[in-house]
């Protein structure tokens, strides 16, 4: 499947091999989540756009397999909130391929049940949440594994993010490590994409390892400050990702560096090449 980031892909093969778990990891605003919501918008367009293929996805796409759906799960934050984020950071083309395509699915009640949040800063925006004793007992992660049960099949599915997760103090570190491996093996059957998006450094060297090793591949996303200068750059290079890396050694090539743009979102900018 592209990832709609057109110069990478062109590096890649197409794009990424359905049946990935992509783990999306980096420094705080360095671009992991503009990456997997680019991706999304540009596949999006294309899906209702099929000739404009060429132009958001590159001539390295064609072949390559769209995604029947795309769905966004989001533990802490509303479908208003993402939405009303993307339309003041990207172009109207953007926003509204997002608004259209996008499956939002809101674990927001399940994941602040147990916590000091008060029910009525969670739900919709002017609708009373009531937590019911049943709604409780449940477990977040079995209610995930359900919903990517009915609807992760051929589909390109964003889980912002995994941070919340590994921090939610109701769910123990190895049930994570255990659905992790579990999707690993699921995605395969699906034919699906999953990115998970986490934050670098908030877990031990440990326990981000173990994480590390339940997934297919991993995308680093970090900042780096120009030689003699103030001004930062977004950089982002490969981990792991067996199918993946020998065409980057093949290249030579070290990391990318990349921009978040409004009128195009993530885009790489230009290669780091080795030697």
């Amino acid at each position: 499947m592209p990832t709609g980031v057109a110069d990478f892909d062109s590096i890649i093969n197409g794009g990424l091999p359905a049946g990935s778990v992509v783990l999306l990891l980096g420094d705080v605003g360095a671009g992991q989540l503009e990456f997997a919501l680019t991706s999304a918008a540009k596949i999006g367009l294309v899906k209702n756009h099929p000739e404009t293929s060429d132009f958001f996805l590159g001539h390295a796409s064609r072949g390559c397999s769209l995604p029947e759906n795309i769905s966004y799960i989001t533990f802490s934050r509303s479908k208003d909130d993402i939405l009303q984020e993307v339309r003041l950071s990207f172009n109207s083309d953007y926003f509204d391929s997002l608004a259209r395509n996008l499956l939002f699915k809101d674990f927001s009640e399940e994941y602040f049940i147990r916590s000091l949040v008060p029910t009525n800063w969670v739900g919709d925006s002017g609708k009373k949440v009531l937590f019911s004793k049943a709604k409780s007992n449940k477990n977040l992660l079995e209610e995930l594994i359900v919903y990517l049960d009915g609807n992760a099949s051929r589909s390109m599915v964003i889980i912002d993010s995994l941070t919340d997760l590994v921090l939610n103090e109701s769910i123990q570190f190895p049930e994570v490590i255990a659905v992790l491996r579990g999707l690993q093996r699921m995605a395969k059957r699906w034919k699906s994409l999953i990115y998970l998006i986490m934050t670098d450094g908030i877990l031990d060297k440990m326990k981000q390892q173990m994480i590390i090793d339940s997934v297919d591949g991993v995308l680093m996303f970090e900042w780096a400050k120009y030689h003699h200068s103030s001004k930062r750059q977004r950089y982002m290079y490969v981990e792991k990702f067996m199918s993946v890396l020998p065409h980057l050694d093949q290249e030579r090539i070290s990391r990318f560096a990349t921009l978040v743009t409004s009128q195009s979102g993530f885009v790489v900018v230009n290669t780091e090449r080795v030697g």
